[in-house]
């Protein structure tokens, strides 16, 4: 497991965070003072939150005038949803190697 999944799924694991997420992914890229109106927060908390995503290398911000426009960066969301897939993967083999296990016990 890679050291990026764990501040990329700590900050994707805030309902507000995943929301601001959602909302460039749909609307793409947007000024704090737009991604304000997506969350009931104060404009402090969306800069933290959006600061942290962009830590947690979800979004990058550029100047524009007075505002910063935010976009989100999909190379981290794809990364998640491979290692998710892999992860489901193997879920799935654990529970048939459960299953066959099982049957092969209520057959004997």
């Amino acid at each position: 497991m890679s050291t990026v999944a764990a501040p990329l799924f700590d900050a994707l694991g805030d309902p507000h965070r995943l929301r601001i997420i959602v909302r460039l992914c749909d609307l793409g890229p947007s000024s704090t003072s737009q991604v304000k109106r997506a969350i009931p927060v104060s404009r402090q908390a969306v800069t933290k939150h959006l600061q942290l995503l962009e830590s947690a290398g979800l979004v990058t911000s550029t100047r524009r005038g007075r505002e910063r426009l935010w976009t989100v960066q999909t190379a981290p969301l794809a990364w998640a949803s491979d290692f998710l897939t892999q992860l489901s993967r193997k879920w799935d083999a654990a529970v048939d190697r459960l299953r066959a296990h099982v049957e092969e016990e209520a057959e004997d």
